[in-house]
């Protein structure tokens, strides 16, 4: 069901409490005992909804992370295990979204002090390569995006024509931090405006352009002193341009299905965000310096389809607190690098080329289980 149906649903709700004694009802009730009837109130939190999963990602690949194959070629896959909290609210004016997650990789995608899988190359050595055990890399990420409707705004159904059911001002942030050995901690904010429409069976798909702006992170290959390069960023903190993004998501029950096998929904997501700088903004672009644009990034789960456990298990009652959902997953020019030719994603080839090693491509099957509460 679209976010704002659910709003026109829950205020119809209690549109109908505060009515439900009419005028016609009214005229048989003494005076007195209207004057006590305190009307209802409708809550400030139409909707709210919690959620937790454990999830895993069968073939996700991380920036910098790969091993190499006994036949030469490269292997950029690891692993992911991920715990996830979720919290989404429908409220007068909107809705809210939030997540956190905590994704461990296997071995194949090292947390520092290893540069690599299976080791260390340290400046102060020579760059001599040195085995170590590592151990795979914990990441944990945040993001939330808030919408704040203007037909609730101002009062108005001007905004719902057709399949469009309301047009909204958007906001949001996204936040991470990493124990890999450039130690990442991405803070980026969105703004802009999102427009929902309604799909068949209970659908949606909403769309939204954005400003989005990645004003901090860090990469300690770029820190002066750390003798990787040169010219180098005094801190390692990098801070790059402002840039445009667009993000997608949709839902629908498969309502088409006969009574009996009514268990089954398909959703997902893309988002597109442009180039915002060099890979090491603010330092310039430069392939002897191993310094490149970014490049536009793709992020999606084009198709999840998710099975309700509970309703199958318990009936209508239990709709949607045990789920069980497989999807895929893909994300082309991971972080905006270029994913043929930045230093994290590819090596030194014949004749200045650069070789992809396929680890700015995540191309993955995802399944998870998800609880609500």
């Amino acid at each position: 069901m679209s976010f704002y149906k659910t709003i026109a649903a829950a205020i119809a709700l209690g549109a109908a409490a505060l009515t439900s004694v009419g005028s016609a009802g009214a005229a048989d009730l003494p005076a007195k005992a209207i004057a006590k009837k305190a009307p209802a109130e409708v809550p400030f939190f139409l909707v709210v909804d919690n959620r937790v999963s454990y999830s895993y990602i069968f073939n996700a690949v991380q920036p910098g992370a790969w091993s190499v194959k006994p036949n030469g070629g490269f292997d950029p896959n690891t692993a992911k295990q991920v715990y996830s909290f979720t919290h989404f609210d429908v409220w007068g004016y909107g809705t809210n979204f939030f997540t956190i997650s905590l994704f461990k990789s296997d071995h194949n995608d090292p947390a520092g002090p290893c540069t690599q899988t299976g080791g260390i190359v340290s400046p102060n050595a020579g760059f001599a390569f040195t085995p170590a055990s590592c151990a795979g890399a914990t990441e944990i990420y945040g993001l939330f995006r808030s919408t704040f409707g203007w037909n609730q705004i101002f009062n108005t159904k001007a905004f719902t024509m057709g399949p469009l059911q309301n047009i909204s001002f958007e906001v949001g942030m996204d936040a991470n931090t990493e124990n890999r050995y450039f130690g990442a901690a991405k803070r980026d904010v969105v703004a802009g405006l999102q427009f929902a429409f309604n799909l068949p069976y209970k659908g949606y798909f909403n769309v939204a352009p954005l400003m989005y702006w990645e004003f901090a992170n860090h990469n300690s290959f770029s820190q002066c002193g750390a003798g990787w390069s040169n010219p180098c960023i005094a801190d390692g903190n990098t801070s790059f341009k402002p840039t445009w993004a667009v993000e997608t998501n949709y839902y629908m029950d498969l309502g088409f299905l006969p009574e009996n096998m009514q268990f089954f929904s398909i959703s997902g997501r893309a988002g597109w965000y442009g180039k915002k700088g060099t890979d090491t903004e603010p330092l310039p672009a430069s392939v002897a310096n191993g310094v490149y644009p970014t490049k536009i990034e793709f992020n999606s789960e084009p198709i999840r389809l998710t099975f309700d456990a509970s309703k199958a298990m318990w009936g209508e009652k239990h709709s949607h607190m045990i789920d069980v959902w497989v999807a895929y997953r893909y994300w082309q020019n991971k972080f905006g690098l270029d994913h043929n030719n930045a230093v994290g994603c590819s090596v030194a080839g014949a004749g200045g080329t650069r070789v992809s090693t396929g680890a700015c491509t995540e191309s993955s099957l995802y399944s998870g289980v998800t609880v609500k509460f």
